[in-house]
């Protein structure tokens, strides 16, 4: 019985090594153009390269070719969605859904077809696609549609080009060397964008790696979005005497150019 107990442990600590060895065969080695983003005055958006390579201890398996899927994903905040309904000939809102977490921007870039990079279970597992980088705890019974909530956030913030989904898009190279570009809008919120590397074969994820890009306001805009929010008083004050002396000077040169 002992014998066959000590053979029984030996067999499951082989199988895991073996796992452990299989799952370490293939790892990411990231590159990025640019770690930190400066939101200016002049700031129309940005373009972030995002490259790297594959590094193996083993020859390139032969079997489902190499996929690259990679992620960058904005500060998360929950949201508030209402929905408006026409009453007496009057647009009102009915009901309201609390979304749990929705990033601010999030875009996906794929080596093929998302639907053949990702499998629908892998997806769900890793929250990969736009959908599902949503997160919605529920809804009251009585409101119909909920999932409609969670739609409406994605479709307006494609609209405005914080959502994305661009499928072959990530150039992969001898199932080694990748590379891709991921345009980001001039409407970026500060914070830690995640950015996320996933290596698939045969729609499951073999390995996956994340780095943070850093999103900050600098300068005067850097000044002005703190003193909005840690000296509210000041700001104000500050933007009833600006916006007084900004009329004071239109009245000024308009007068002057009448008199003329």
């Amino acid at each position: 019985m002992m014998r066959g107990l000590l053979s029984a442990l030996l067999c499951t600590l082989f199988a895991a090594t073996a796992l452990s060895a299989a799952e370490a065969r293939e790892e990411v080695v990231l590159g990025l153009s640019q770690n930190r983003v400066a939101i200016t005055a002049d700031f129309d958006g940005s373009e972030i390269l995002i490259f790297g390579a594959v590094k193996r201890e083993t020859p390139i398996p032969d079997t489902d070719p190499l996929e690259v899927i990679v992620t960058v994903a904005g500060p998360a905040s929950p949201v508030t969605v209402r929905r408006k309904e026409k009453k007496l000939g009057i647009w009102v809102n009915a009901d309201s859904v609390l979304v749990d977490s929705a990033p601010s921007f999030y875009a996906v870039a794929t080596s093929g077809p998302f639907e053949d990079v990702l499998s629908d279970t892998e997806d769900l597992r890793h929250r990969v696609s736009v959908e599902r980088a949503i997160r919605s705890v529920g809804a009251a019974m009585n409101i119909r549609g909920a999932q409609d909530f969670a739609d409406a956030v994605v479709r307006i913030r494609q609209d405005e080009g914080l959502y994305s989904l661009r499928p072959s898009t990530v150039a992969v190279d001898q199932q080694t060397l990748f590379r891709t570009a991921i345009d980001m809008p001039a409407n970026l919120t500060e914070g830690a964008y995640t950015t996320r590397v996933l290596l698939t074969r045969g729609g499951q994820v073999v390995s996956a790696y994340e780095t943070v890009i850093d999103v900050r306001k600098v300068g005067l805009e850097r000044f002005l979005y703190a003193l909005s929010r840690e000296q509210p008083f000041i700001y104000g004050i500050m933007s009833l005497v600006i916006a007084v002396l900004a009329g004071w000077g239109a009245s000024a040169a308009f007068q002057l150019l009448r008199d003329r």
